[in-house]
């Protein structure tokens, strides 16, 4: 199950809205739709969870680049939100490197007579999406969530996230 949710800043605080996914395609699409949100062009958060499995923030600062960061890439790889965020730059891939996608099928690596064992040849494994963290680590800083705090969030993310920005109330409006 998935909970997604704009937290928009405003002279008056965060304003929280739910926000539906379903036509969200790319990161392009993301980045609009917190736009719309804001007519002011103040920062705009999306907060993106699954269950216990990962969450993502994307933060969207007027006409700036969005920025991202994502607490397990490889288990947002799996989900079709979570690839939304994996940018071929966030995960320091060139654009449109098809390689990193043939790279991350599970071949046994026998064929060609390869030996079997799981890296390649520039001594790099062969899974295309780390375990772990991805992404923008500061990202939160100047709005009261360290880098240190960020790294440490766990199941309720969102929730904890929005308590450190004075925000629960509002997010939980639309909870």
């Amino acid at each position: 199950m998935y909970f997604a949710a704009l937290l928009a800043r405003t002279e008056d605080g965060w304003e929280a809205s739910d926000t539906e996914l379903d036509d969200v395609e790319t990161l392009s699409d993301l980045a609009d739709l917190a736009r719309e949100a804001s007519p002011d062009e103040d920062t705009v958060l999306v907060l993106i969870e699954q269950e216990d499995a990962w969450f993502g923030v994307v933060r969207i600062d007027g006409e700036e680049d969005p920025r991202i960061y994502v607490s397990d890439a490889a288990a947002a790889a799996r989900s079709s939100y979570g690839e939304i965020l994996l940018t071929d730059e966030l995960l320091g891939r060139d654009p449109g490197d098809d390689d990193a996608d043939l790279d991350s099928l599970d071949l046994d690596g026998t064929e060609d007579g390869e030996d079997g064992d799981d890296d390649t040849e520039d001594g790099g494994s062969a899974d295309a999406v780390p375990h772990g963290p991805v992404g923008d680590v500061g990202i939160l800083d100047d709005l009261g969530v360290t880098e240190k705090e960020l790294k440490l969030l766990s199941a309720d993310a969102v929730t904890e996230i929005a308590d450190a920005l004075g925000a629960s109330e509002t997010l939980e409006t639309v909870r």
